[in-house]
Order: structure tokens, then C-alpha cells, then sequence
């Protein structure tokens, strides 16, 4: 896991557009913001181009080698050509997929991917034995038998493209694609592809060693494990959306594999409908360091838990896509498996300092997250004299042989964990595949001091039942409330900010991908409503929190300046840290990150040219 390194650039059109461009000099992110009137769009042209082509920063020449591949994804096939005799009860499916995954085949995988010796970008690509052309081949092999094993429902290719790696300059990802049954009136993934991902690429201290032994079994092997099993195990069933099960390299170089991909649905315009990225996913012993937030001590053991992180908090379709993987393991798995999983849903979008696949899909405007272990061997600072955990070094490996018998008799990946993982990956992955649309717009009003009505409607997807989800304090819904009803309404304790989205139920009860967020300040007997103008900070949210919380504004009247910053104190009114933030019309959201294990109260301050808006105060509460 390479630190947070990765570019994009975002238009929004209107009066005026705005770009943000993301450069990258000696794997130092560069964010240059700029607001404009497009009459001087030439002068930008310019910037971009010289930022983008100076620096080395694109991907070119992005194609699948495959051409049926291309033509899936375009929505240029025969549906029937991939039907499948399976069932297609989502809940069968669900339980199925659940019993089928098995941590004798996640093992298999892992053994043959260590005898590659690395996984390096840069490594060896003519080897038969050794490096990532080796391990390639064998991964698209993989997907290959697992096809010919399922009536050939697997489409397999490398996705090729360009740029210079650790002296490399033609790279390719591995991926197999399993065709969707639903035809939408011009694309076939009218709806939006599914994608399961991790990164197949390892490193050791330094990100362009091809020389030294990187096994990467946690670190990326176990992710690269579930994806190929995840592969084999519902190749049987053919869904309405399409499944893309991908392999990505150079994720530790700046996560330029993912990106590959993430431009090309960009370019083509195939819609994503989400983004399960699996990095980090099998290992259960915390080492000496780790990321925050995470684990809590050296050598505790955490085989029950896995963390969802995901960009934003409110209003964020990240943060509503690891909501309803969280759901759909509670609705279809938790009450039938033997070992319950703790599904933490985290604030952050990745460990402090850190990135991973997702955030290219994200920074392309698709809803994306990222499963990792609630417990990680290191925070892979290889530059520390005293680093002495596993991660980014050559011990990442299966384990070891503690009493020299030859044999590994303490594992370092959990294949039962890694399975509990998988499971929770592949039944989120085939409910968001049954293609229950989403609907368009929810309304919600406050009839009285104590009812709200949320109201939902279009598109026309003819579904009979809706579920209503309420969240208020934490990162989780505190309650997901079904009914047959356009129109419903709900009790409401007043004094709370109700955050409320929407989604339709098909006829087998399976929820389709929730809608953004609608926030309503619920006011009491005899008070009225504050007027939508000026400035308003919100509590943050969780609140009292551990690791992260989420610091929301919202700008009703765009101040002159569009720079503040966020000020944080102690009761005592020390400076903790400021941070400085951009500022733009309507919602701005800020995550900070304290660290882990911090107790106590502090206040939050906005401050915007010199002058405090408004302040609150936040809770530290350590686990």
C-alpha cells in the first residue's frame, strides 16, 4: 500500500468552470484549484498540459487486449450468450456464495503467488518463474480455467496501458468480466458495471526494488486472493449488471492501474454503480506500528472485525455504498454463518497518509470504498532505522516455522478471516448486480414538532416497496425503515439533524443502492426553522469519535473570500492545529484526523477572512 498518491481532473459546468489539478513531482501530490470564466480557457489548456506531460503524470494507450472484453463492457453482446442454469434467488445466491468460498483455495492461491518471489512493477516480464510477467500469466490463466469450468462465462484480458514505472513503460492489469442479463436501451451496463478489485503488485522498502524478495502476502497477496476466488465462486450465476473482477499493478507507484481503469470508464462512458476495493484483507496481527486508525496494541489478535473506509461523510455516496455493504451483511449473512463479523464503518477515506485503488474511481465521480483488516503489520515508514513490522519488507510473507520442522506453524494470513472477508465482498457485490434502480429525488418536511415525511419518486422502475434510511449521529443508519408507501411518515425527537436517504425494494426484497443524503434540522414546539442564508457549521459527526470525525458546512451566500480554515483548541483554549480549506457554495465538508487514542474536549472553529462563524465543541473518546 503506496502512500495517497494520484491525480484527476474535475470540470463542473456552469457560469463558470472549475478544474481541480492534481500533479505529482518525486510522489509529492501538488492540488492546484482554479475558478475561471471559460474566455480564458487557453491559458488553463496550457497549465494542464504542461502539469500533465512535464510531470510524466498520464496513461496512454488504454485498450483491453481482449476484443470481446471492450465489447462488454460497451454493451455489444448477446446476454444469452452467458446465461446461466443457477439460480437466481438473491438470497440463495447470497447463502451459496457464503458456503462455497473456500480458505483451502485462498491458501492455494497465496502459495503460488509467493513462488513468484515479487510482485514488483518493474520486476521481470519474460521470466517464466520469477516477477510480475510470471505471476500475470499465471493470474489470466486463473481466470481462464475458472471460465472453461463455467461454460466459458468469464470473459478474461489483460487491460494494457502506458506509462513510465520503475523503468517500465508498457504495464497491464488482469481481469475477468462476467457479462450482465439486463439490456439498458443503448448499453448492456446501462446501470453500471460492478467492480471487485485489488492490487497484484508487491514492493519492499523501496517502491522500484525488483531485486528484492516481495512476497506480499498480506500486503497485496491477500486481496489478489479473494478477488480470484470471488472469481470462481460466482462464475455460475449470471447477474443483471456486469462483474468486473480486476487485478491491478502499480498501485504501490502511485495507483496508476486503477486509474487506467477508472479513465477508461471516464473516457467510454461506462457508468460504475460501485467500486469494492480489497487491500490489505487477511492478516490479524497488529504489528508495532500502523496507520492510525487502527489497531491498538502490538501482537493483539482481531480475526472478527473489517473496516469499510470511504470518502465523506454526509452527503457522500462513498460513505452510502459502505452503508449498504454493511446492510446486506447484515440481511443476508449475519444470522446464518458460525463467526460473526464487526463491520466497522470508518470515517476516513483511507489510514492517515495512505491511498489505495478506490480513490481513482472516486476522484472520477464514481461511488467507490475499500475493505481493509482491523488490524495491519505496520505503517510501511521502511525509512525508520527501528521499522521492524512486515509490511513493505521481505517477512510479508505466509508466515513462519517457529519450532524449524519445515512446516509454517504460525500463520500471518488468516484464511478463514480472509474467506469471512470474501463473503462479505461477494454478497454485497451480487445484490448491487440485481439492477434494483435507485430513485431520483427524496423530499423530506417537517409536518410537525414531532412527524417527518419523506417523499420519494421516479424513475419509473415500477417497484412496489421502498426503504427509508435515517441516520443522525454516527457513520451508520440508526435505522432502515421499509414500507409499500410513496409517501411516509415518521416519529422525530427534535434537537437532531436527521440525515435521510431513499432506495426501492424489488420483488424479492433486495434493496437497490441508496440515494445521496437530504439533511433536516428538526425544530420543537414553538421555534421556527433557521433561514437558509450566511454561513452554517454543523456538528461534527460522530460525535463523541475515536480516530476521525467529519467537520460540515454549509455556505447558503458565498462569502468574498473563498479561503477560511478550520481551528481546533483544547477546553483551555490552546491551538491544537488549524487546517486550511477551500470554500465553495453549499455543502463543504472537512475530516480530521486526530490521531489515535486521544481523549477529551476540544472546539472547532470556522474562521473565513479573519472572522469566526461559529464554533462548537467535538468529544475525543479512545476505544
Amino acid at each position: 500500500m503506496n502512500s495517497l498518491s494520484a491525480g484527476v481532473i474535475t470540470m463542473n459546468c456552469g457560469p463558470k468552470v472549475i478544474f481541480e489539478v492534481v500533479c505529482e513531482w518525486n510522489s509529492t501530490q501538488k492540488h492546484v484549484l482554479f475558478s475561471f470564466n471559460p474566455l480564458i480557457m487557453n491559458k488553463i489548456y496550457t497549465l494542464i498540459l504542461t502539469c500533465f506531460f512535464v510531470s510524466g503524470f498520464c496513461q496512454t494507450n488504454v485498450h483491453f487486449t481482449n476484443a470481446i472484453a471492450t465489447n462488454v463492457l460497451a454493451g455489444n453482446y448477446n446476454p444469452g450468450d452467458y446465461a446461466s442454469s443457477a439460480t437466481t434467488n438473491p438470497h440463495a445466491i447470497a447463502l451459496e456464495i457464503e458456503g462455497n468460498i473456500q480458505p483451502d483455495s485462498l491458501r492455494s492461491y497465496l502459495e503460488r503467488m509467493s513462488l513468484f518471489e515479487t510482485r514488483n512493477t518493474g520486476s521481470d516480464t519474460l521470466s517464466l518463474n520469477r516477477g510480475i510477467g510470471a505471476a500475470r500469466s499465471w493470474a489470466l490463466n486463473r481466470f481462464n480455467q475458472i471460465s472453461a469450468d463455467n461454460d466459458n462465462r468469464l470473459v478474461s484480458s489483460y487491460l494494457h496501458w502506458e506509462r513510465n514505472v520503475c523503468g517500465a513503460s508498457k504495464h497491464k492489469n488482469i481481469v475477468a468480466i462476467l457479462p450482465g442479463a439486463a439490456l439498458g436501451t443503448t448499453n448492456t451496463t446501462a446501470a453500471g458495471i460492478v467492480i471487485v478489485e485489488a492490487h497484484f503488485d508487491s514492493r519492499c522498502g523501496t517502491g522500484c526494488d525488483t531485486t528484492c524478495q516481495a512476497h506480499g502476502m498480506e500486503d497485496n497477496g491477500s486481496g489478489s486472493a479473494l478477488v480470484l476466488e470471488l472469481a470462481r465462486v460466482m462464475a455460475k450465476y449470471q447477474f443483471d449488471r456486469t462483474i468486473v473482477f480486476m487485478l491491478t499493478v502499480a498501485e504501490e507507484q502511485g495507483l496508476y492501474g486503477a486509474q487506467a481503469l477508472a479513465d477508461y470508464c471516464y473516457n467510454n462512458d461506462i457508468e460504475v454503480a460501485a467500486v469494492l476495493n480489497n487491500d490489505i484483507v487477511g492478516g490479524v496481527i497488529c504489528g508495532e506500528t500502523s496507520s492510525p486508525p487502527s489497531c491498538p496494541s502490538e501482537n493483539d489478535v482481531d480475526s472478527t472485525q473489517v473496516r469499510l473506509f470511504s470518502f465523506g461523510t454526509a452527503f457522500s455516496k462513498q460513505k452510502q455504498l459502505a452503508r449498504y455493504i454493511k446492510l446486506q451483511y447484515q440481511d443476508e449473512l449475519v444470522e446464518n454463518v458460525s463467526v460473526p463479523m464487526l463491520v466497522t464503518i470508518m470515517t476516513a477515506e483511507d489510514r492517515t497518509g495512505r491511498g489505495g485503488d478506490h480513490i481513482p474511481f472516486r476522484q472520477r465521480g464514481f461511488a467507490s470504498m475499500r475493505f481493509t483488516s482491523a488490524n495491519e503489520h505496520g505503517d510501511a515508514n521502511t525509512a525508520n532505522s527501528n521499522y521492524h513490522d512486515r509490511q513493505h519488507t521481505s517477512d510479508d510473507v505466509l508466515g513462519e516455522d517457529t519450532n524449524n520442522d519445515g512446516n509454517i506453524d504460525q500463520w500471518f494470513v488468516d484464511f478463514n478471516y480472509l474467506g469471512r472477508n470474501a463473503a462479505i465482498n461477494g454478497v454485497a457485490a451480487a445484490m448491487i448486480a440485481q439492477n434494483v434502480c435507485t430513485p431520483s429525488e427524496v423530499v423530506v418536511n417537517q409536518t410537525d414538532w414531532k412527524t417527518l415525511e419523506v417523499a420519494i419518486s421516479g424513475p419509473d422502475c415500477s417497484y412496489p416497496n421502498a426503504a427509508i434510511a435515517l441516520r443522525t449521529e454516527t457513520n451508520d443508519w440508526d435505522t432502515v425503515i421499509y414500507t409499500d408507501q410513496q409517501v411516509t411518515s415518521f416519529d422525530i425527537e427534535p434537537g437532531h439533524m436527521y440525515f435521510v436517504s431513499a432506495a426501492y425494494v424489488d420483488d424479492n426484497n433486495i434493496e437497490g443502492l441508496f440515494t445521496q443524503e437530504v439533511m433536516h434540522n428538526v425544530v420543537g414546539v414553538g421555534e421556527t426553522p433557521k433561514p437558509k442564508s450566511g454561513i452554517e457549521l454543523l456538528q461534527n459527526r460522530p460525535n463523541p469519535f475515536d480516530e476521525a470525525t467529519s467537520i460540515v458546512f454549509l455556505v447558503h451566500d458565498m462569502p468574498n473570500t473563498h479561503h477560511g480554515l478550520i481551528r481546533i483548541q483544547d477546553e483551555l483554549g490552546m491551538l491544537v492545529e488549524e487546517k486550511m480549506i477551500d470554500i465553495q457554495l453549499g455543502l463543504n465538508e472537512v475530516v480530521y484526523d486526530h490521531g489515535y487514542g486521544k481523549t477529551g474536549n476540544f472546539i472547532y472553529s470556522l474562521v473565513i477572512d479573519g472572522r469566526t462563524i461559529d464554533a462548537k465543541k467535538m468529544v475525543f473518546v479512545a476505544n
